[in-house]
């Protein structure tokens, strides 16, 4: 796993305005400050690294992109030192990389519509009890310890264990799975042959689970995609293996992100952490209100030719940013937006995304939030951050806490 620290093209920011990086250890820590900032003084953001990035910050403008498929393609979601216009000729639009999510009109509702089946509701209500059971494992091993840490020693174990049980892969190859999504996702300021390097490393591991699945078949989803057709046609390899890449390292860090911040929000707030313990029933809202005020996600759009973008002169392949937890604490769309209440009732927030792309696996994200919450308040009904230590936030696209210590005051184990 690489170092960002050490091995950055771009030094520090000089001004979030006219030089942001999202990829600065500052962004993330103060992203809810940073954007509204911007959104006073400059509703879209720009600057020149990674060849030139658009950073949008109100809901009016997010949404307008993310409608806006004749614009804007997805070929490219991951703002990198890759440009959009040195992505490899073998994923073009309209399929892309990791169909669907890197999928353009019209092929993108045909790939999509193949995974919604093992993402309905019925089918993700299953993974309830297993989800709980692997919750209560991961408390009973932090036993009696004073200080634990919610996001290395909980939060990022639970996605990733359930999407390798979803997948047929080794549990057992947790690490390898958040070695993955910390160079796909966080190591992105990199050296482009750096990052080559750990693609063919992910490509390979891939591979090599698919080549398993077709020699040992089982009831999984990865035999689910083998056996999946688009046109009457048999998915290609390469289909089979970017969906399962998407799975794996979307459905992993999304999820562990919005566990974490949950569970920061509930180490800072006694208030609201009592209300949830003495009122179960203030769950359902909680957690969309979690989602809201701490979404994790923000994605990229490629331009596709030059367009003038309400007075920003946007170029072919040019990125764009959709922080859509900017959007979701814009003043002009949600009331109090920067007050997190837990019992707020009308919640139409953008965490799972806005238009074509949002996300097939908000049914498997929300259950993982709800149970874990549920799960760590109940065997530690009173928590704090731990005085004298350090909360780490990601840095890149996905935001939530990588090393979140808390100390524990109460427990019920």
């Amino acid at each position: 796993m690489t170092t960002l620290d050490e091995k950055s093209i771009y030094g520090p920011v000089t001004n979030w305005q006219t030089d942001f990086d999202h990829a600065d250890p500052s962004y993330n820590e103060n992203a809810h400050e940073i954007w509204s900032e911007l959104r006073g003084t400059c509703p879209v953001a720009h600057t020149e690294r990674y060849g030139n990035t658009w950073l949008p910050v109100t809901h009016e403008y997010v949404h307008e992109i993310a409608y806006d498929t004749e614009h804007f393609s997805s070929r490219g979601v991951v703002v990198a030192t890759v440009k959009p216009s040195d992505l490899p000729d073998a994923i073009p639009a309209p399929i892309g990389g990791a169909p669907p999510i890197t999928s353009d009109p019209p092929f993108h509702q045909d790939a999509r519509r193949i995974l919604l089946p093992a993402f309905s509701p019925k089918i993700i209500d299953e993974w309830e009890p297993e989800i709980r059971i692997l919750c209560r494992e991961l408390i009973a091993d932090m036993k009696t310890a004073d200080v634990v840490d919610a996001a290395v020693q909980f939060a990022q174990h639970i996605p990733v264990n359930v999407i390798a049980r979803m997948l047929g892969f080794p549990p057992e190859d947790g690490a390898i799975f958040r070695g993955f999504v910390h160079d796909v996702l966080e190591a992105i300021n990199l050296e482009p042959g750096k990052r080559a390097e750990a693609f063919m490393a992910l490509d390979a591991y891939v591979a090599k689970q698919v080549q398993d699945h077709i020699d040992n078949p089982r009831d999984d989803l990865t035999n689910f995609l083998l056996n999946a057709k688009i046109y009457d046609q048999p998915l290609s390899l390469q289909h089979v293996g970017g969906s399962i890449l998407l799975l794996l390292i979307a459905g992993i860090d999304t999820t562990w992100s919005a566990i974490g911040s949950s569970l920061w929000h509930l180490a800072t707030n006694p208030v609201d952490r009592r209300r949830l313990v003495d009122n179960p029933t203030l769950m359902p809202t909680a957690i969309e209100e979690f989602l809201r005020a701490y979404a994790p996600v923000t994605m990229a759009r490629v331009v596709k030719d030059d367009y003038n973008f309400h007075g920003n002169e946007m170029k072919q392949n040019d990125w764009v940013l959709l922080p859509f937890p900017a959007a979701n604490r814009d003043p002009e769309e949600f009331e109090n937006a920067d007050q997190v209440l837990i019992d707020r009732e009308v919640n139409r927030h953008a965490a799972f995304g806005l238009g074509i792309h949002r996300c097939l696996g908000s049914n498997l994200a929300r259950l993982e939030l709800r149970v874990a919450v549920e799960e760590f308040i109940a065997a530690f009904p009173d928590f704090e951050l731990a005085p004298d230590e350090v909360v780490k936030w990601s840095v890149g696209q996905i935001r939530g806490p990588r090393e979140l210590p808390v100390r524990i005051n109460a427990r019920t184990l």
